[in-house]
C-alpha cells in the first residue's frame, strides 16, 4: 500500500534551511513532534542551493565551516527527534481548523494537521534573476549557464565567465581562480559591490593573471550548438562587442524574492517579510510563528545565528501555545541530554 499522505503533528515547520533545521532540535527538546516542508529537493535552503561549498565564518564554535557541512550537522542534531521531511513541493494551503490547529497541504498532496506552525522559509520562494538574453534558456540545465554552483570541482579546467558585481560574483571568482582554466569577470563598471577585502583579493588575482576583468561590459548574447554553450558575447554601452570562448556562464544578478502562497495567509507583512513579535516570533496570527530571514522586527540582524535564537524562542512560545495547561520546567541540554544519548 502507498504511504499515507495525511498526518497529525505538533509543529509544521515550513522551510528546511538552517533555521528550520535548528527549530526541529529546539522543538524536540520540548517534546514536540515535527513535520518539515521545503520546496527544494533536499534540506539546506539557500545554503544548499546557492553556496554549498563556501565557508561560513560566523557560526559559534566553528572558525569556519562549509555550508553543506553545516546543514549535515544540523540534520544530525535534529535526527534523534525523528522529524518527517516533505521535500520537492511548495505549500499550497494553510487553513485554520474549527477545532483548533492548522491544516497544511503541499503541491504533492501531502496533508497534515498541526497544532502550530513555524515559517522558516528564508526570504520566501526564490529564484535567480535571469539575464535578459534571447535563447538563454536553451543553455540552462547542463548546457553551461548556471545561477548557482553545487560543486566547484565540476568547473575544474573549464573556461568560466562570471557576470555580476556583488558578493556572489566576486566570491566565486576567488574560489574558482585556482580550479578553472580561465576566469573572466564581466561587470558594467569597474566598481564592485562586494566586501572590500574580497575585492582586494580579486584585484590581487587580476594582477597575478589568474582572473581577467572584463569591464565595462554587459552580457549580450550566447553562442553554442546542441544545447551546449561555446561562447559569451559581451558589449559596452557604445555597442562594442567582445567574444569570449567559454564552457560556463555563472550569472549572479541576485534572487527574485516571492512570498508565493505565504502572502495570502492573512499575516501582517512589511516589504515581503513577515512582521513578528521579537520576544516570541509570533506573527499577527496566533499559533503561527516566523523565524530567519523571512521574519522582521525593529533592529533585526539578518544572521544565521539570529535565526537560531529565533528558532528557540518560537519553539518555546509554540510549546506554551500548544500545551497551555501543562507546567514546564526549563532544563538545559547538558542536564536533559537527547534521545539515544
Amino acid at each position: 500500500m502507498p504511504p499515507s499522505t495525511e498526518h497529525e503533528t505538533d509543529l509544521a515547520i515550513i522551510g528546511a534551511g538552517p533555521c528550520g533545521l535548528f527549530a526541529i532540535f529546539e522543538a524536540g527538546m520540548l517534546d514536540m513532534r515535527c513535520h518539515v516542508f521545503d520546496v527544494l529537493d533536499d534540506a539546506g535552503g539557500q545554503c544548499t542551493a546557492l553556496y554549498p561549498e563556501k565557508p561560513i565564518y560566523d557560526i559559534p564554535g566553528h572558525p569556519h565551516i562549509d555550508a553543506v557541512e553545516l546543514i549535515a550537522k544540523l540534520q544530525e542534531q535534529a535526527a534523534p527527534f525523528d522529524p518527517v521531511y516533505h521535500f520537492g513541493a511548495q505549500i499550497t494551503e494553510l487553513e485554520k481548523m474549527p477545532e483548533g490547529g492548522w491544516r497544511v497541504r503541499n503541491g504533492a498532496g501531502v496533508e497534515i494537521t498541526a497544532r502550530a506552525v513555524i515559517i522558516a522559509a528564508g526570504a520566501g520562494a526564490f529564484g535567480p534573476n535571469r539575464p535578459p538574453m534571447d535563447g538563454i534558456e536553451a543553455f540552462e540545465g547542463g548546457g553551461g549557464v548556471q545561477y548557482m554552483v553545487s560543486r566547484k570541482e565540476d568547473l575544474r579546467n573549464k573556461s568560466v565567465v562570471i557576470a555580476g558585481g556583488g558578493d556572489s560574483a566576486v566570491d566565486w571568482a576567488l574560489s574558482l581562480a585556482d580550479i578553472a582554466s580561465q576566469v573572466y569577470v564581466v561587470h558594467r563598471r569597474p566598481k564592485f559591490r562586494a566586501a572590500p577585502e574580497s575585492v582586494r583579493q580579486m584585484d590581487a588575482l587580476v594582477e597575478a593573471g589568474k582572473i581577467e576583468l572584463v569591464v565595462p561590459y554587459q552580457l549580450n548574447s550566447l553562442e553554442g550548438e546542441a544545447g551546449q554553450m561555446t561562447a559569451v558575447n559581451v558589449a559596452t554601452l557604445d555597442g562594442d562587442i567582445r567574444r569570449i570562448e567559454a564552457d560556463n556562464l555563472l550569472a549572479f544578478f541576485g534572487l527574485a524574492m516571492d512570498l508565493g502562497p505565504v502572502a495570502n495567509w492573512g499575516l501582517d507583512l512589511e516589504r515581503n517579510h513577515i512582521v513578528v513579535d521579537p520576544a516570541t516570533c509570533q506573527t499577527s496570527v496566533e499559533g503561527i510563528y516566523a523565524i530567519g530571514d523571512i521574519a522582521n522586527y525593529p533592529g533585526k540582524l539578518k544572521l544565521i545565528l539570529t535565526g537560531f535564537a529565533e528558532g528557540a524562542s518560537a519553539a518555546h512560545a509554540a510549546r506554551d501555545y500548544i500545551r497551555p495547561d501543562q507546567a514546564y520546567h526549563f532544563e538545559y541540554s547538558t542536564s536533559r541530554g537527547v534521545p539515544g544519548d
